[in-house]
């Protein structure tokens, strides 16, 4: 698809004034990926992780635990079921889903404009997940409310290099465990026409997620199309268990996607090396998606990985470690199994957004573009490895989209690329700075950020001398300020509210 390179192309402050003031269409959906993937493996070793990945499907077995439709269904496919342990045939994961799983698919938004493609050479960014702290615009840690989680939809839908307004991205903790799904589904839908993720806690919290969708888009468009997706998390080493099985199977079954997404820490949830974490987050993740296609063949589903290190001395997770080239890795075997490929983005072990914090998502995001993500989770916002979101870091975080989206569309070599009859005028010794390819190419020439500083030291001192994380912290407090709500059918609106209240009406007010 062709992008909108003044969409995709300015940032910050000036990139949002320019899009107000300069009518035309909005920032692309998604981005088209025009530079190759790495494979980290060579062919030897890509076929000794698949390998020892049926190895372990074979010979060692996942159990999927306090499930039995689980069970029954793999079962009736061939494998061996040993009470709740189920092994496979070898290569049978592979082909159930090489025989129906979608290698590409959209997902619908509420805004048509926004739809996303997830697969083959499409790049869509999402916030963090899951973090139950915030670092408020005061600088104080504390736990997450709705407030903080609707403020991050907000901002989501506001950024042009925000694709996606994600799931959880923060707990807020103020709402009780049993009900807070309710809000958060609806907080995606009201503030934001970006497509979003449901509830996947519970077999009951994922139905009502698919309740209120249907609502949203109609049971025509529901019943065909992906309007939805759950992330689904199996409890490594090679265990699922009863929540992640029913999640599962409301969203399979409704036809909505399935981000299968196991968690391996080196040392605590998987062997150390690489090769060994590879070849457990395949086994984990070929078993989830393999039951996504029993359940309902041809239902979108997405292999995805998270992974980190351990610090041995403390037993805390640590980011930059050799775990990342299980994201280099992963990519390759999504590629191989032909399915989307999902990891992590802007991630560290940092507590503020300082320079650690900016080191290390920087690298983190070079080795996700590398490796051909498709749907980046946790894109923007996170410290503490995810446990905390952080406003400021949000925004910064979103810059560096920006800088990536820019490395990801490659070199244009076309015609209009070249300037040589510039050249002619300008003559040798000359200056391009008037010419006619410049003056029609510079607004979008180059990534423009106001948070990244690129002043001279003098403009800088006289405007504040602030850094990078004040600078971030006024433009949220501007965005906050001149927010607009998306558009929404007031019928719509009344009745999700409605929904909301009966169901809250009968569910326990639990924090646990």
């Amino acid at each position: 698809m062709a992008r909108d390179s003044q969409g995709a192309r300015r940032g910050g402050r000036r990139g949002r004034q320019e899009r107000t003031d300069e009518p035309g269409p909005i920032a692309p959906p998604y981005l088209t990926r025009q530079i190759p993937t790495f494979d980290i493996l060579s062919e030897e070793g890509v076929a000794r992780i698949e390998e020892e990945s049926e190895n372990l499907l074979c010979e060692i077995g996942i159990e999927f635990r306090d499930h039995p439709e689980t069970l029954e269904y793999f079962r009736k496919a061939g494998a061996t079921v040993e009470g709740v342990l189920v092994k496979f045939e070898r290569g049978m994961c592979r082909e159930i889903i090489q025989n129906s799983a979608p290698t590409t698919f959209q997902q619908h938004a509420r805004n048509p404009e926004r739809h996303v493609m997830i697969g083959g050479d499409a790049m869509v960014f999402s916030p963090l997940y899951g973090a139950p702290f915030v670092r408020d615009l005061d600088g104080e840690r504390r736990y997450a409310t709705i407030d903080d989680f609707n403020n991050f939809i907000r901002l989501s839908h506001q950024t042009p290099t925000m694709h996606h307004t994600g799931g959880t991205i923060c707990e807020p903790t103020d709402i009780p465990v049993s009900k807070r799904h309710l809000d958060m589904v609806y907080g995606h839908i009201r503030h934001s026409d970006k497509p979003f993720m449901g509830a996947v806690t519970s077999g009951w919290q994922a139905q009502d997620t698919m309740d209120m969708t249907r609502m949203v888009f109609g049971a025509e468009t529901f019943d065909s199309q992906c309007c939805v997706l759950g992330m689904i998390n199996p409890t490594s080493p090679l265990v699922y268990d009863k929540d992640a099985l029913e999640s599962l199977h409301v969203y399979a079954a409704n036809g909505q996607g399935t981000v299968v997404t196991p968690f391996v820490i080196a040392g605590a949830s998987g062997p150390v090396t690489p090769a060994s974490m590879l070849a457990q987050l395949f086994a984990e993740g070929m078993a989830g998606m393999a039951l996504s296609q029993l359940i309902r063949p041809g239902s979108p589903t997405i292999f995805g990985i998270n992974s980190m290190g351990l610090n041995m001395r403390t037993g805390a997770p640590v980011r930059f470690d050799e775990s990342w080239k299980c994201v280099l890795g992963c990519g390759q075997l999504s590629r191989r199994l032909g399915v989307p490929f999902r990891c992590g983005g802007a991630s560290t072990n940092s507590k503020i957004p300082d320079a650690q914090a900016g080191y290390e998502s920087a690298l983190y995001l070079n080795y996700t573009v590398q490796s051909g993500v498709n749907f980046l989770i946790h894109a923007a916002g996170s410290l503490e490895l995810g446990l905390c979101i952080s406003y400021e870091k949000f925004l910064l975080d979103c810059e560096m989209l920006g800088a990536i989206s820019l490395m990801a569309d490659g070199i244009d070599t076309s015609d209009s690329a070249f300037a040589l009859a510039d050249y002619a005028v300008t003559g040798p010794g000359g200056n391009f700075l008037a010419a006619e390819h410049t003056l029609a190419r510079y607004k979008t020439a180059f990534f423009q950020s106001e948070l990244f500083d690129s002043l001279s030291f003098e403009q800088w001192r006289d405007a504040g001398s602030n850094d990078a994380p004040a600078r971030a912290n006024l433009d949220v407090q501007t965005q906050l300020a001149n927010f607009e709500e998306p558009a929404i059918d007031p019928g719509l609106d009344e009745a999700l509210l409605d929904f909301i209240k009966t169901r809250k009406a009968v569910l326990p007010d639990s924090y646990v």
